[in-house]
């Protein structure tokens, strides 16, 4: 069983920037997908970026510039950075596992296919 716990949102300026955590526990198989989800009030969840066990990443079309996803293997920890927030943003942020997957499946971002999902992160932006 794998259990995820993000951090790192809350009330920011737009124009400023942060980082969102999701810290996993428990055991992941050799090949894994973490992805960051967001979702805007008002609208449907999207996957915005994913990172493969491998280091390889995907991001939502509109989020590539802004948004950075990295990973500390060795922590099992999934990080999104967000740059020049716009009130936009503003959603909750989820992250999700997929394990055992590969990297095409991993970089479709899809939700059907996590096994593991976190509570979220709320993120508000203030213009």
């Amino acid at each position: 069983q794998v259990h995820l716990v993000e951090s790192g949102g809350g009330p920011v300026q737009g124009g400023g920037s942060l980082r969102l955590s999701c810290a996993a526990s428990g055991d992941f198989y050799e090949s894994y997908c973490f992805v960051w989800f967001r979702q805007i009030p008002g609208k449907e969840r999207e996957g915005v970026a994913g990172i493969f066990s491998d280091g390889r990443s995907s991001y939502l079309v509109s989020a590539k510039g802004r948004y950075t996803i990295s990973q500390d293997k060795d922590k099992k920890i999934a990080y999104l950075e967000i740059g020049s927030l716009k009130p936009e943003d503003t959603a909750l942020f989820s992250c999700a596992v997929d394990t055992p997957t590969d990297y095409d499946r991993c970089q479709r971002r899809g939700s059907f296919g996590m096994d593991y999902w976190g509570k979220g992160t709320l993120v508000v932006v203030s213009s």
